[in-house]
């Protein structure tokens, strides 16, 4: 999604910005452009084109002190020079980027076209440069200009502006992040700290509603035109997280980064002794005990993380669990809103489906639970508990390290449930516990044979499709494993619920379309090979992952893994992840930044 950067001080301001956007440069985006503001001129100097921030030239503006840049994911007015942020008004004294959607802009633009301002881009966001302008000719100074204009807009967004002649950046937000970086007689702004983390670390995350000044280093934030203290904190990972490290993708440093985002999931979380899940959680007196329903919402990965946890939480703490699209979710009748626990599950934190949702369980009564990788994101403020899943920064817009961290989190949240509720006994418990903590050490065994998935992949690149089956925790491991293969290789993959085979998709078929197959614990591996059989009888080769279960001499080929109980399939989830980005990048595709896709979505 669109990225913003903006930053106040000394150095290379032209460059220090054009850095930040190479930063951002995993969010997706198919423009950029940058303004700075000239000292000595007391003009705005502005670049901006279609393309990659590694075309952008960075204006020649030696006596710069402030700037600010956008990378655009198009939503009105299709990619190009004209469309790309910064965008200014009539009198050229006003630039702005913006993140989000203006609801109302088509309205605004026509007052404003009957005023005699004249448009010049198909972007909801160029009202906000005239509206602006029309305040600061009555008289208004910036800051007071933009509370003023976001009074008048719907929707969502984070609005940052410059102004020509003056020092200081102005910013606000309403359903879409903006974090503040603190320096040492700097600030930065960003819609992710990724995009100043070598700078600082300490940073301030905005609530919807500030209005934040970045002015000579120093950060004042109003809320109503009122003064307020948001707390500064620390970022506890470092620059050198977001980096490559070597290797020739994120997206393939963050599958191998699988082992430790696991340790940190569990880590401090697990005590064996009681059989507990320890996760800092504080629920009302009797609120778990009796619990009738559990809602998981969420989008794409995340909702199928959600499934897999959904299964869990049956089966173990004997409640009734669903895992629901957010786009999709509506609180219905029937349900007690004070039985029921909500459960928001988003890598981001910011996701908008999922927000939108949360806001109508909270609106229902609902107690809600944020389950998120972003410490400060809109999710955590909104919800009434948070339980944050450690696994560090990522970059690549196809999460991997995030999934296998959503799962194991609400592995250990069913173990925690379970246990207050009293429908899990110690033993049972410390077993669940233990298959949780050989995690990365499994995990770590499958890396290990990364070799023999790219031998895998590179018998099968030229597949016309590829269908990925499993039962039971194998189902949505299954919709995954097709979901990054659809992602980052453009080929046609579908994930089915193993059974589903013979009602339907047997159809497609055929001797070039290879069937993947999660056959290991907790996935009812004998029945699931059944149905492999079935597709093999008509041609399509079978892979298997494999952990000793079930006989499987008649794959074509198998993957092993170690057998964790219900934890296994999240084991075959790498090989499917590794199988997938193998294929990708045989057929070189831009694995990172795959097309029309985003990492963070902030619009509905």
């Amino acid at each position: 999604m669109c990225g913003i950067v903006g930053y106040v001080g000394d150095g290379p301001v032209g460059s220090i910005v054009h850095n930040g956007l190479e930063n951002l440069d995993y969010r997706g985006y198919d423009s950029a452009g940058i303004a700075l503001v000239d000292r000595d001129s007391a003009d705005l100097a502005i670049t901006k084109r279609e393309g990659e921030v590694s075309g952008l030239d960075v204006p020649s503006v030696s006596s710069a002190t402030c700037g600010i840049g956008h990378t655009r994911w198009s939503t009105h007015g299709p990619p190009t020079d004209t469309n790309a942020h910064p965008h200014t008004g009539m009198t050229g004294e006003v630039a702005v980027v913006h993140n989000g959607i203006i609801e109302n802009y088509a309205a605004l633009k026509d007052e404003l076209i009957a005023d005699g301002h004249e448009f010049t881009s198909d972007t909801d966001t160029e009202v906000v440069p005239h509206l602006l302008e029309q305040q600061l000719e009555a008289g208004h100074d910036l800051q007071s200009a933009l509370e003023s204009v976001v009074d008048e807009l719907e929707g969502s967004y984070a609005i940052a502006a410059v102004e020509a002649g003056s020092d200081r950046i102005v910013a606000t937000r309403h359903e879409s992040p903006l974090v503040v970086g603190h320096g040492d007689g700097t600030a930065f702004l960003a819609s992710d700290v990724t995009a100043f983390l070598e700078h600082t670390r300490d940073v301030t995350y905005l609530q919807d509603g500030d209005v934040v000044v970045l002015d000579d280093g120093e950060v004042t934030i109003t809320q109503d035109g009122d003064p307020v203290d948001r707390p500064i904190e620390t970022v506890d990972w470092d620059a050198n997280a977001a980096e490559k490290g070597g290797y020739d993708h994120y997206m393939l440093k963050e599958i191998h980064e699988q082992p430790t985002a696991l340790r940190q999931a569990l880590s401090g979380r697990v005590n064996l002794d009681d059989g507990t899940a320890d996760l800092d959680l504080e629920f009302p007196p009797g609120f778990l005990e009796s619990l009738e329903e559990i809602q998981l919402i969420a989008c794409g990965t995340s909702y199928y993380a959600a499934q897999y946890a959904a299964g869990l939480l049956e089966s173990v703490a004997d409640v009734r669990a669903s895992a629901q699209l957010a786009s999709e979710y509506t609180f219905n009748g029937g349900r007690d809103p004070w039985r029921t626990l909500t459960v928001a599950v988003t890598q981001s934190g910011e996701t908008a489906d999922t927000l939108s949702a949360l806001r109508r369980a909270n609106g229902a009564g609902v107690r809600t639970l944020a389950v998120t990788n972003t410490l400060g994101s809109t999710v955590t403020r909104e919800a009434n508990d948070s339980l944050f899943i450690r696994a560090g920064p990522e970059i690549g817009v196809a999460a991997t390290k995030t999934f296998a961290s959503q799962v194991t989190t609400l592995a250990l949240l069913s173990i925690f449930v379970a246990r207050e509720r009293g429908t899990l006994s110690a033993a049972d418990a410390r077993s669940a516990l233990a298959d949780l903590r050989g995690l990365p050490g499994a995990v770590q065994q499958v890396l290990d044979e990364a070799e023999t998935v790219r031998e895998a992949a590179e018998t099968y690149v030229d597949a016309s499709a590829y269908f990925f089956v499993g039962r039971t925790y194998g189902y949505p491991v299954a919709l995954e494993g097709a979901l990054k293969l659809k992602e980052i290789a453009y080929d046609h993959a579908e994930g089915f619920a193993a059974g589903e085979l013979k009602h339907g998709p047997l159809a497609l078929v055929t001797d070039e379309t290879p069937l993947l197959a999660v056959l290991t614990e907790g996935t009812r591996p004998a029945e699931t090979l059944n149905n492999v059989a079935e597709a093999q009888t008509r041609g399509s080769p079978a892979i298997g992952i494999v952990d000793g279960t079930v006989e499987t001499n008649a794959l074509d080929v198998t993957f092993e893994v170690p057998s964790l109980g219900t934890a296994t399939p999240l084991v075959a989830n790498v090989y499917l992840q590794l199988f997938a980005y193998y294929i990708a990048d045989l057929q070189g595709r831009p694995i990172d930044k795959p097309r029309n896709l985003a990492k963070s979505v902030t619009v509905e």
